[in-house]
């Protein structure tokens, strides 16, 4: 898109060098302008040059010398070209104020947008190379946020009136630079053929003035459509921004929650919308409902009635998994109201092309990253209740093995091949418990469909074989290891193959120095055999759908340590 950049930071410095430049011109050429006025006022018209005005026309031929071209037209595209025409563009305007001429009427500007007043903050003429390079290519399609806009038939009129007036001056200025080129006269007679092809001082003089006419009438007419089209691009924000401020009118009146549910439903409309257009770091989605924070308010209530339940007894309450991904749920919601509460107040700020706003991109990506996990494992609930089950488990494995609470408080990067070979242990000790719905979701095609809604998940014919080797390798482990007070031997045999889980291939002899010496090597090598196929199935966890799984660890993860892994919104940016 070759439009709304032009309000960026980058060409309001041009444009205030541009202005410093131009104040410059009318320092130096006051006095003159105020000679050539005289001389005007006095009748004397135009007659020759000066020497003021002969060098500023000089300069002028010079730098129009200099464009580059492409395809007859100005190049402006290189950065060559640019800077060959924002030099040639300056020399116009030094040129113009040289010789007196009035600048066609800028009033318009003064209903300009606040960006567009910064480009072009009085009536001087301020030319500016986007305006010739849209003047040039005033049928090429505007692209904002997926939105296609094409400029009016008014606007392209003009357009074609300054490309006429643009060619007019630099015809005069060819014929002016041909006539400086011709050989020094050495007679009367080639003299005369010199003078007679130089384009005279009134007619240089017009075709600025026309051009500073068409130059005025297309910019104000262009400017003006950006403005609207920069308002059309805006508008998906400012929707979101009144439907928050409604949501928000609703709340503290709290007398109709049937409103406050559509005030509800409209604003994540709306984010939506504007997710699907400006949140280019993750998919941008816009299928992520209001059915999702409905499940997690749902289940936060739930866990507050527990919670208070468990107080009330005299227990302590300890965050659960559904918690967690609830509440992460809500206050991604939140973010983003309070984002669109603060841009509420700068709206001139919001780039049109949304992508480019940082702050809105990084809630954006945060609301949907939570949404996503939301909609998989909140709004589901036999999967929630997968997660809730799974994570206690592997939090007894924590108690047995501290030195697995440690690789997740530090997200070490052995966890993720630990933490696979985990999930599948503790779905084999006991596959009839929930925990086996979280497996089922990372691995469908190896589970059976329960008989009944609420049933178990029964295991496929090869997780049935895993399941088997694991209690072969269970009893053989219990009945190697010493007896003694304490922990039974069941426990003991399952602690044991924990450890070895967490601390992988090469720590077989460590881990198994405990058995008893006469049963220590069959138990050691079932063991063994039990890790090399739960090694197969670790692999196939993570590979069968990688972004499933990298989203069910990191769900783990966040569960496990107690809340969210994304960084705090700092200062506000738009």
């Amino acid at each position: 898109a070759r439009t709304l950049k032009r309000g960026s930071a980058a060409g309001v410095v041009r444009s205030s060098a541009d202005s410093s430049a131009a104040l410059q011109v009318l320092r130096v050429h006051k006095v003159h302008f105020s000679q050539t006025m005289f001389r005007r006022f006095c009748g004397t018209g135009w007659g020759a040059p000066n020497a003021a005005e002969a060098a500023a026309i000089e300069q002028l031929a010079t730098s129009h010398r200099q464009l580059l071209t492409e395809s007859g037209r100005a190049d402006v595209r290189s950065e060559a070209g640019y800077s060959a025409c924002a030099a040639f563009l300056a020399s116009v305007e030094t040129a113009a104020v040289g010789l007196g001429l009035e600048a066609a009427p800028r009033i318009y500007r003064e209903k300009f947008s606040a960006n567009y007043r910064a480009l072009f903050p009085d009536c001087n003429r301020h030319y500016r190379v986007d305006v010739l390079e849209a003047s040039i290519d005033q049928h090429s399609a505007i692209w904002v946020n997926g939105d296609k806009f094409e400029l009016s038939p008014e606007v392209i009129t003009h357009a074609e009136e300054l490309q006429r007036a643009w060619a007019e001056l630099s015809n005069t200025l060819d014929r002016w630079c041909q006539a400086s080129e011709a050989p020094s006269p050495s007679s009367r007679n080639g003299g005369a053929a010199a003078a007679a092809v130089r384009p005279s001082l009134p007619e240089m003089a017009t075709a600025l003035h026309r051009l500073d006419i068409a130059w005025s009438s297309f910019e104000h007419r262009y400017i003006g459509e950006l403005i609207h089209i920069e308002e059309q691009a805006r508008r998906l924000i400012v929707e979101a921004v009144d439907n928050e401020s409604k949501l928000a009118a609703l709340e503290v009146k709290r007398d109709n929650r049937e409103a406050i549910l559509e005030a509800q439903r409209n604003l994540v409309m709306s984010i939506q919308r504007l997710n699907s257009v400006a949140n280019f770091r993750r998919k941008g989605r816009d299928d992520l409902g209001v059915d999702i924070l409905e499940s997690a308010a749902a289940a936060l209530k739930r866990r507050k009635a527990a919670a208070a339940a468990i107080r009330a007894a005299g227990g302590e309450h300890q965050r659960t998994a559904a918690e967690i991904l609830a509440a992460d749920v809500v206050a991604s919601f939140h973010a983003v109201r309070g984002y669109l509460r603060e841009v509420g107040t700068c709206l001139e700020r919001v780039d049109p092309h949304l992508c480019n706003n940082a702050g809105l991109v990084a809630r954006l990506v945060d609301w949907e990253e939570s949404w996503e996990v939301g909609a998989r494992y909140v709004r589901h609930t036999p999967l929630l209740e997968a997660v809730c089950d799974l994570v206690e488990e592997i939090q007894c494995c924590q108690r047995l093995e501290p030195v697995l609470k440690t690789m997740c408080a530090d997200c070490d990067v052995e966890l993720f091949l630990v933490l696979p070979r985990i999930i599948l242990l503790c779905l084999v000790s006991d596959p009839e418990q929930k925990r086996a719905e979280l497996v089922r979701s990372l691995l469908p095609h190896r589970f059976g469909e329960p008989e009944e809604p609420g049933a178990p998940v029964p295991l496929g014919p090869e997780l049935e074989v895993l399941e088997k080797l694991f209690r072969r390798t269970m009893i053989q482990m219990a009945d190697a290891t010493p007896r003694a007070a304490g922990p039974s031997a069941e426990e003991k045999a399952w602690s044991l193959i924990i450890k070895r889980a967490i601390a992988g291939p090469g720590s077989e002899e460590e881990v198994c120095e405990c058995l008893v010496p006469g049963l220590h090597d069959g138990a050691q090598k079932a063991l063994e055999g039990l890790m090399r196929d739960l090694e197969r199935w670790s692999l196939e966890l993570q590979r069968h759908c990688p972004e499933d799984w990298n989203q069910c660890s990191a769900v783990l993860v966040q569960c496990l340590t107690g809340g969210s892994q994304k960084q705090a919104c700092g200062k506000f940016q738009v």
